[in-house]
């Protein structure tokens, strides 16, 4: 796999660090030498997390809580005065009917899986130098518009647009933003809760190449997309599906 030695000593936040794709981004990034600093509101998982690792401090954030947000960059960048990643992972996908979704779920909704992009990114630009990269996560589901799902489907739309409109706005400062937008990942929660063996058949019926994607596969493009490799790149989405066929 690439090693990625530019990586090494570059201040890089992760928000929902502690699990999942998360977490598999929090390794992958202090394996490559990076100062990782990564959010989540599980403090259990991400204590653990950080306890393993030499190179990444956790701090519990609410992310839908503006003043959490500003205090934990702020934080960061006072110890560094710099700040080289942004990836914008933490997201909730529930399944709600329409006629069961209301206001209230579909504004918490938006607060998690958008506006806590933007407030990140926000933030962290404000500290970011020529070079600097940030990563936001979208979703297959987008390209796919599963049912019961409307609420998130629109929170990962919105995401596009994020990504497009901030790769403009922060262009002129040579800072890239990007969207991964992964497609059915084998975390932890997915296999718990919904991966059955006929999902599994559908996944590999759907994909060109029928591997099950798992955590590491997505880290390694949000590296990828964090390095000196991909400097051409901004403003774009990666399906990062296995070749998903959507018709």
């Amino acid at each position: 796999m690439p090693k990625y030695t530019e990586l090494a000593g570059r201040v890089v936040l992760v928000t929902g660090g502690a699990n999942g794709i998360g977490a598999a981004m929090v390794r992958a990034f202090a394996a490559a030498k990076s100062r990782v600093y990564f959010c989540d509101v599980d403090v259990k998982a991400g204590r653990a997390l950080a306890g393993e690792l030499s190179d990444a401090t956790f701090a519990r954030v609410d992310l839908t809580i503006e003043r959490d947000v500003c205090r934990w960059v702020s934080d960061i960048a006072s110890r560094h005065s710099k700040i080289h990643v942004l990836v914008n992972n933490a997201a909730s996908d529930p399944r709600i009917p329409l006629p069961k979704t209301t206001v209230k779920d579909w504004d918490d909704l938006f607060a998690r899986n958008l506006r806590s992009y933007f407030l990140a990114a926000r933030e962290a630009s404000k500290f970011m130098p020529p070079g600097a990269s940030i990563v936001n996560f979208g979703s297959i589901t987008f390209h796919i518009a599963p049912a019961a799902m409307t609420a998130y489907v629109s929170t990962k739309g919105g995401v596009l647009g994020l990504t497009r409109s901030l790769a403009r706005e922060l262009g002129p400062r040579r800072i890239r933003v990007n969207t991964i937008s992964p497609g059915w990942i084998m975390t932890e929660r997915q296999l718990r809760q919904y991966v059955t063996p006929a999902v599994k058949r559908l996944i590999r019926r759907s994909q060109c190449i029928p591997d099950l994607i798992q955590p590491k596969d997505i880290a390694e493009i949000a590296l990828y997309l964090a390095s000196d490799g991909s400097i051409a790149i901004t403003g774009q989405e990666i399906l990062a599906d296995r070749g998903w066929q959507f018709s």
